[in-house]
């Protein structure tokens, strides 16, 4: 019976046989091992060890169990897929109301990389404020990369901090908070350009993204709502992958923004 199930019900209708064959692609594992990992009894395991052998996705050899190659082709296809699965999954509410515009097609491919992030959602009563957690790794980053298209005024004055404690600071801003900044702020903007170990960017198109910080503590994702309000949520995490996803996110955006300066440049006079 088992030989008549296709492949495709066999390795996804099971997540005990998903969770197996993921397990066996790092190399041959015993029963006891596979048994361990899955918190499972033979009873249990030897049915689905049996119909994976029977479609030949696994070898049996000895007392040991491998991927065949046509397994390993399966999972090497299934894992970025389930991984994708999960990211969309975690967070599903946030990703189904957000446009993907702003993020290139090479990076949407890429989403897997984002697992793990959580969601920062603020209550009503800190609608306007900075995430404390955001702030606090902020402070601590020796290195920063951000790029926002909305203006918010307390990061005016954090940039000033960590700046002052000679990180090492990249910002690209789109144009109308560029304008504020120099407005508004004109003596902490030209404060801030000041500094050697800061560079500071106009992107002149209309971004589709709201803003994205990465540095060496972690990864703050803000993506626009399909709709036409500002949703002020944000997926944060401090996983390698993820801070080397926002980092080529932001290189893609620094492909198109200019260099600018308090002395050089008209748009920001």
């Amino acid at each position: 019976m088992g030989t008549n199930i296709g492949l495709m019900e066999l390795v996804f209708r099971s997540e005990r046989r998903r969770t197996l064959l993921i397990f066996l692609k790092d190399g041959p594992r015993s029963i006891d091992e596979i048994q361990e990992h899955l918190s499972v009894d033979s009873v249990s395991i030897l049915p689905q060890l049996k119909r994976l052998k029977d479609r030949e996705l696994i070898i049996q050899k000895g007392h040991t169990y491998e991927l065949s190659v046509m397994g390993k082709a399966i999972v090497d296809k299934m894992s970025p897929l389930l991984d994708t699965l999960e990211v969309f999954e975690d967070n599903f509410d946030y990703w189904s109301r957000r446009s993907f515009d702003g993020i290139p097609h090479v990076l949407r491919s890429r989403i897997l990389e984002l697992k793990n992030c959580k969601l920062i959602r603020p209550d009503l009563s800190h609608m306007f404020e900075l995430d404390p957690k955001f702030v606090e790794n902020l402070l601590l980053s020796k290195q920063v990369l951000s790029f926002s298209s909305y203006f918010h005024p307390s990061l005016v004055s954090l940039y000033l901090e960590i700046a002052k404690k000679e990180a090492q600071i990249s910002l690209i801003l789109a144009e109308p908070v560029l304008k504020r900044f120099k407005a508004d702020y004109s003596e902490s903007f030209q404060t801030l350009v000041q500094f050697e170990h800061v560079s500071l960017s106009l992107f002149p198109k209309n971004s589709k993204l709201a803003g994205v910080t990465v540095t060496d503590r972690f990864f703050l994702l803000t993506i626009l709502p399909q709709v036409k309000f500002f949703e002020h949520e944000s997926l944060f995490s401090s996983e390698p992958q993820a801070l080397k996803w926002g980092t080529d996110l932001f290189s893609y955006l620094q492909e198109e923004a200019v260099p600018v300066s308090a002395k050089t440049n008209p748009i920001i006079l």
